[in-house]
């Protein structure tokens, strides 16, 4: 990262330009230092280039400790982003190995001028350059209240021993500006289309860009029927796209992550031409379901027909023109997909979007992929999409079958399994224990950096507003915004609960003072009901 100068580093380079420790109307040189210090970037693209090398330096440091994973969650505002990371400092010291996910489906569903949409690339692309600048100005913004708190208590300072303390603690102050991984979708179009959208998100504060292996124009969620994938080269081609979008910003570091969707993708939209065997396009139709040309099914009028395995033969095509492949062979070009992206395309980590999560099975891909390619890393989608109660019991049950623990009887096999009932039973319990390492296992295990919840703000936005509508408009009334949020707050620590000082409110009085002096009117005096809460 760019070193960031100390205050009084700042403090002598503008009391070189005014001596008299003032300009010449009258701002103080102890208030334009803080103001430098209160905005540490300049623009976005500086976070993009800063972030870059934020998360190289992480990369290395899992590759030589796989225990040093990093986390995120998907955020679908910039007050959410905020939150996360003040909670995170609040409870580690630290954001470090702390990213945003900024998710394509949260974006879409919420946060596009067209009302609530599917994840289907649906939605005006401009929607996620202006949601990742959205959570770089709410995060910038957390550094300014914090900083100047901070010169609050260097000016009210009375000894040396106290400003010196003051100064210590203004130049360790930790950002809340992170990186952010961007969900491009499948890049909304051509290899043009994305490189140019590809800038737009990095002049936005991206340092990392997620893009999947879908068709543009038929994009579905990861975890929807009906996924169509493009050929290699095409991938590779958009990748290449991304790359030179970031060469030419100056992102030198900047990061490609490479999604997968074959797992679950049966269909094609077009069979690429092969120059010659074990080429991407020869690799790629070699999975097509195909059909033997006989005099009973003979080649006709329009359709295509392939070379493969010393005769021809016809490739499958549905009613709309697409081609599926052969049922059972996803595993497989998953991880043609993976080695091809990385040893051809460039990228820096993949994601391989799965129906269930588990360990074994993606290990058991990665350690295939690895054999072409050491050291692959994963970024993994610990996903809503799943139901991970049922599934990890469902694992539990399978295992303990298997190793002659349990009877069939002892524990259901069907979604009765879900039930409370289970809940504190030895099943229960040792599902939720792999439930609470299961990111260091996968990390370890299946070479996974980086784990994310692509959706967690749109579930938990949802339980949390029926949780509080259910008493409020029921029986507890008032006690239910208090018991439930308030006395939460202020015992959790949560700053937000002086909501005028989270949004600026003192910052807005300090400049108030650096402009008028004595003559500030200022918000905080001593009718603030924010007062009621100085002492949690």
């Amino acid at each position: 990262m760019t070193r960031r100068k100390t205050y009084l580093e700042i403090r002598a380079e503008v009391q070189s330009r005014y001596p008299s420790g003032a300009t010449p109307g009258g701002v103080s040189v102890d208030d334009i230092a803080q103001l430098r210090l209160q905005n540490s970037y300049d623009t976005h693209l500086d976070i993009a280039r800063d972030m870059a090398k934020v998360m190289r330096a992480d990369m290395a440091a899992y590759d030589a400790d796989t225990s040093k994973f990093t986390q995120s969650l998907g955020c679908w505002s910039g007050f959410h982003a905020q939150q996360m990371i003040k909670s995170v400092k609040r409870m580690r010291g630290t954001a470090k190995g702390t990213y945003v996910y900024l998710s394509g489906w949260m974006v879409a569903g919420l946060r596009n001028r067209w009302g609530h949409l599917p994840d289907q690339s649906m939605h005006e692309k401009t929607a996620v350059a202006e949601l990742i600048n959205e959570i770089y100005v709410s995060l910038r913004q957390a550094d300014e209240v914090a900083i100047n708190d901070l010169f609050k208590v260097l000016k009210a300072a009375k000894t040396d021993a106290e400003r010196d303390a003051a100064i210590a603690a203004i130049d360790g102050f930790e950002s809340h500006v992170v990186p952010i991984i961007a969900d491009i979708d499948a890049g909304f179009g051509n290899e043009h289309a994305t490189y140019l959208l590809a800038k737009e998100l990095i002049k936005a504060g991206a340092c990392a860009l997620q893009i999947e292996n879908q068709v543009s124009d038929a994009k579905q969620c990861g975890h929807q029927d009906g996924k169509v994938t493009v050929p290699r080269e095409d991938f590779i081609e958009k990748l290449r796209a991304c790359r030179l979008a970031f060469e030419e910003m100056g992102v030198d570091d900047g990061v490609i992550v490479a999604r997968t969707d074959s797992l679950g993708a049966g269909l094609t939209q077009k069979v690429p031409v092969s120059q010659q065997p074990g080429d991407l396009a020869w690799e790629y139709n070699k999975w097509l379901k195909t059909e033997q040309i006989t005099e009973a099914n003979p080649i006709r009028e329009g359709e295509l027909a392939l070379f493969q395995g010393g005769e021809f033969v016809k490739p499958a095509r549905l009613a709309n023109g697409l081609f599926p492949f052969r049922d059972g062979t996803g595993r497989q070009r998953v991880i043609e997909d993976c080695i091809a992206v990385l040893s051809q395309g460039g990228a820096d980590l993949l994601w391989i979007e799965t129906d269930t999560p588990n360990v074994d099975e993606i290990a058991g891909m990665v350690n295939e992929i690895r054999k072409e390619v050491p050291g692959a890393k994963l970024t993994y989608n610990n996903s809503p999409s799943f139901n991970w109660t049922l599934n990890l019991r469902k694992q539990v049950r399978a295992q303990w079958l298997a190793e002659g623990r349990i009877t069939a009887a002892d524990y259901p096999e069907d979604n009765a399994l879900m039930k409370a009932d289970y809940d504190a039973t030895d099943l229960g319990r040792e599902a939720d224990a792999r439930l609470q390492r299961f990111q260091a296992d996968i990390s370890a295990r299946a070479g996974v950096f980086h784990n994310l919840i692509t959706l967690p703000t749109f579930h938990l936005t949802a339980k949390s507003m029926d949780e509080l509508s259910r008493g409020y408009f029921g029986e507890q009334k008032m006690l239910a915004y208090v018991a439930t949020v308030q006395r939460e707050e202020i015992r959790r620590g949560i700053s937000a609960v002086k909501h005028q000082h989270e949004v600026g409110s003192d910052l807005g009085d300090a400049f108030k003072e650096m402009v008028a002096g004595e003559r500030a009117l200022k918000a905080g005096g001593h009718a603030n009901t924010m007062n009621q809460f100085a002492a949690e």
